[in-house]
């Protein structure tokens, strides 16, 4: 049971990530983001 969750949460932090990094600087910036806070705030969504 923890495979399939660690399993989940990873493909989540991988969906956020590669979401965020599709943004332009300025739509990351809109939401106050910088795009080397990205990793950061993708493991905060899990």
């Amino acid at each position: 049971m923890n495979l399939i969750r660690n399993y989940r949460n990873w493909r989540r932090y991988r969906e956020t990530v590669n979401e965020l990094s599709r943004l332009s600087n300025r739509e990351l910036n809109d939401l106050g983001i910088s795009r080397g806070d990205i990793p950061f705030v993708a493991r905060r969504s899990i």
